[in-house]
Order: C-alpha cells, then structure tokens, then sequence
C-alpha cells in the first residue's frame, strides 16, 4: 500500500484557496492542476505499507502525534520544485504567522510521523521536509516566474493544525487517472489525544 500522513487543511481554508485559484487556472499553461479534495501538507511519506506492519503503524502514529501540540497555520505565498526557472511542481507554502516556536513543531510532527513510518517497518522515503501544499505539474520543466508572481500574493485564513491523517494512495483510480484518496486513520495531535477515554 502507498501511503502518506497529512495534515488536511478544513474546509474553509480549502474553498478560499480554490476561490483564488479559479481564475488563475482559467488561464491555462499547459499546468494540470491538483484537485482541492487532495490537498494536503505530506507529514510523511510512506511508499511501501504491508498489511503485517498496519497495525502497529496506527499505533505508533496515535502516540507520536499525543506527544505534540496543535499550532495554527494559513497557506500562503508559492514557490516551484526544484525550481522557479525548470519548474516541475507549483505550490503554496505553509505558514506559521512568523513564529519560530510553531515552525518547529511543524518540522517536529513531521520527524515524528517517518520516525512511526520507520520503526513499524512501513517504508519511510521521503526527503527533506518542505511544508507545502501541491497546487499544479508540469510534464515537462517550465520558467514559472510568472506564476510564481500571481501565486505568491495568496494568503488564506488560518486554521488549526490539530489533526494527522493517514491516507492511501491509490494510483490511478481517480477521475482523469489521478490518484484516488481513501482516508484511513486520524489522530488528534497532543493532550486532547492523551486525555481521549475509550468508548
């Protein structure tokens, strides 16, 4: 199984995002643009799940996300993998409203959801964490200056990073041959976690 954690930004941040983006992707460019129900900030990515290491991957994710704290973040500004000038990826960033405190614990969920990934055996592959949302690819590298001008001006409602959630990925079974998303686990993220009493 492909799979990936996330955070999944709330409705609202979603449909303020879509409403700037809509006139924008009218525009055209040759971008294939990614679908609102798919955006996410990838925590970690985790390329080879066996049914065998599920289980215990569930497990080490719901106690890694208890041990940290929710932090309010907006999406906002863009940027291009690997770069403006051979673009292959557009995106927008994630941000913290300047606070180093908050940024950290970002990279920190992130450290501690591939460090569930490895240790249950799950196959963690991913390579430095960048927080981001995927906004549109290219199929072959183009000069995104000028998206890059109209996209950064973006700057959503912030919303509260509370939640992870792990998602499989299955490969083209969406609409166009995209991926299709298939939620399988959330997991609050610190003491609303540890406090919970089974059902």
């Amino acid at each position: 199984m492909r799979m990936f954690v996330a955070l999944v930004p709330p409705d609202d941040a979603v449909e303020d995002l879509a409403e700037f983006l809509g006139p924008r992707q009218e525009a055209g460019g040759g971008l294939r643009w990614t679908v609102p129900e798919q955006w996410h900030v990838t925590l970690a990515f985790l390329g080879d799940v066996h049914d065998r290491h599920l289980d215990d991957l569930v497990e080490r994710l719901g106690r890694a996300a208890a041990r940290r704290t929710p932090v309010d973040l907006a999406l906002a500004g863009a940027g291009a993998f690997p770069n403006p000038a051979r673009a292959k990826v557009l995106w927008t960033g994630v941000d913290a409203g300047g606070d180093p405190t908050a940024e950290e614990e970002v990279r920190r969920m992130a450290t501690g959801a591939r460090a569930a990934g490895a240790k249950s055996g799950a196959g963690e592959d991913g390579g430095r964490f960048h927080p981001h949302v995927t906004l549109a690819r290219v199929g072959r590298p183009i000069e995104a200056t000028r998206w890059l001008r109209v996209l950064d001006h973006y700057n959503g409602p912030v919303w509260p990073a509370d939640t992870w959630t792990l998602v499989e990925s299955h490969l083209g079974e969406g609409p166009r041959r995209r991926p299709r998303y298939e939620v399988v686990e959330t997991f609050p993220v610190g003491r609303a976690a540890r406090t919970e009493t089974p059902a």
